[in-house]
C-alpha cells in the first residue's frame, strides 16, 4: 500500500472554471488557516484503501493511523511506502506487527500514487468554495472520501511500474 497525508482547511486558492462567455466569474477566496489532515493509504492492484481525518500531522496521528489500519486488515502484512515525514521516522512511532515501512526516495512525490488522490479529492470537493466552519471542511472531506470507489482508485493509483510488481 501506499500511504500519506494531505491538508484541507478552510483557506482557499481560486481555481479555473467556466462562466458565460462575456462575463467573469466572482470566486469566493478567503485565508483563514484552519486545517484538518486526511492520512490515507491505497492498494493500487485492488482500488482499496483506507483513509481517517485527524487533526495533526504528527507523530501521534501517524500512530493513530497504523493502529486503525492494521486492525482493518488484521490478517494481512502491509508493506506501506511512505515519504520521508519525519512522524514516519520518529523513534516514538509505535509499528503494528503485521505493518512494515519503506521509505520513497526523498524528493520524488511523483512516485506516490496518493498525490492524485488528494488532487481528485480537491477537484471533486474543494473547488472554488468557502466553508463557514471546519466541521464543514471535515464533512465534505469525507463525503469526498466516500465517492471514491475502487475503481476510480485503481485507475488513478495503477501505475504500470506498479503493476509490473504484480503480473
Amino acid at each position: 500500500m501506499f500511504q500519506d497525508e494531505a491538508g484541507f482547511g478552510r483557506i482557499n486558492k481560486p481555481k479555473y472554471c467556466w462562466c458565460e462567455k462575456g462575463t467573469r466569474p466572482t470566486v469566493p477566496c478567503h485565508h483563514i488557516r484552519e486545517y484538518r489532515y486526511a492520512y490515507g493509504a491505497v492498494e493500487p492492484v485492488t482500488g482499496e484503501s483506507f483513509f481517517l481525518v485527524l487533526p495533526y500531522c504528527n507523530t501521534v496521528c501517524m500512530n493513530i493511523f497504523l493502529q486503525e489500519l492494521s486492525k482493518r486488515y488484521p490478517d494481512d502484512t502491509i508493506l506501506l511506502c511512505c515519504d520521508g515525514a519525519a512522524w514516519h521516522k520518529s523513534d516514538a512511532l509505535r509499528l503494528p506487527d503485521n505493518i512494515k515501512l519503506f521509505f520513497l526516495p526523498p524528493y520524488t512525490p511523483e512516485m506516490n500514487p496518493v498525490e492524485q488522490i488528494w488532487k481528485e479529492l480537491r477537484r471533486i470537493g474543494f473547488r472554488n468554495e468557502v466553508f463557514a466552519t471546519l466541521e464543514k471542511v471535515v464533512d465534505r472531506l469525507c463525503e469526498s472520501i466516500c465517492r471514491l470507489s475502487p475503481q476510480t482508485i485503481r485507475s488513478i493509483t495503477a501505475r504500470s511500474w506498479i503493476l509490473s510488481c504484480f503480473y
